[in-house]
């Protein structure tokens, strides 16, 4: 199998995210603009718990919700199949459970690494970038999606920093620098908007995702299909 080129890779990706941006904005941009607002009131409401700890509930209520419909909507036209945006959130709805705690044991496991080093963290980011899509798709349990995401990214890994880290690192920087501009008491309604923004442009990442996932898959089971 030839070797893969990171640029044809976000190239695609790029490709698909444009031409199919409404329909991702459709799907995801009404749980995106909930997650800002129950992150304004968490925020306001829920003072007696750290900043990180509100963060990671808002998180891990509404991030599985929008992750999970995008990956059923990214298979669903990667194999020519019309989903309405109804059927794509009830299938999200149902493995929420288990995608939630897939995403709070990645980031648990994240936020250990980075404790220890910041590369220990990038680097268990990038071995369970498959974790979601095997879960979404493969039917897997969390632990399952887990290892089976660390099989899978062994010899990969390289690859995957290079798609990655060419668009992510740019995303939190315009991430930051547009909440810097909303000042020391921003106006609500403005945070919740660029708020949604934001993580509406982070979706990018799990195309970018999603398109590796693809040739990894693809590439494993090659000498069947060749059988």
């Amino acid at each position: 199998m030839p070797t893969i080129n990171p640029y044809s890779v976000l190239l695609e990706s790029w490709y698909f995210f444009r031409h199919n941006l409404r329909s991702i904005a459709v799907l995801c941009l009404p749980w995106l603009l909930l997650e800002g607002l129950a992150r304004q009131l968490a925020e306001a409401q829920v003072s007696g718990l750290a900043p990180e700890a509100r963060e990671l509930l808002v998180t891990l209520l509404f991030y599985p919700l929008y992750s999970a419909a995008l990956i059923l909507f990214l298979d669903a036209r990667s194999h020519n199949r019309e989903v309405s945006t109804g059927q794509l959130w009830r299938q999200a709805l149902l493995i929420w459970p288990r995608f939630a705690v897939l995403a709070g044991l990645s980031t648990l496991l994240i936020i250990l690494g980075t404790s220890l080093l910041i590369l220990p963290g990038l680097w268990v980011m990038l071995r369970l970038l498959f974790a979601e899509y095997l879960l979404a798709l493969g039917g897997l349990s969390p632990l399952a999606a887990m290892r089976e995401s660390f099989r899978l990214s062994s010899g990969y890994f390289w690859l995957c920093a290079a798609c990655i880290f060419s668009v992510m690192p740019l995303l939190w920087l315009l991430d930051w620098w547009t909440f810097q501009q909303l000042g020391e008491q921003p106006d609500a309604m403005a945070a919740i908007l660029l708020d949604a923004g934001n993580g509406f442009l982070q979706l990018f990442v799990s195309v970018i995702g999603y398109r590796l996932f693809m040739l990894r898959t693809a590439k494993a089971s090659a000498p069947e299909s060749a059988v």
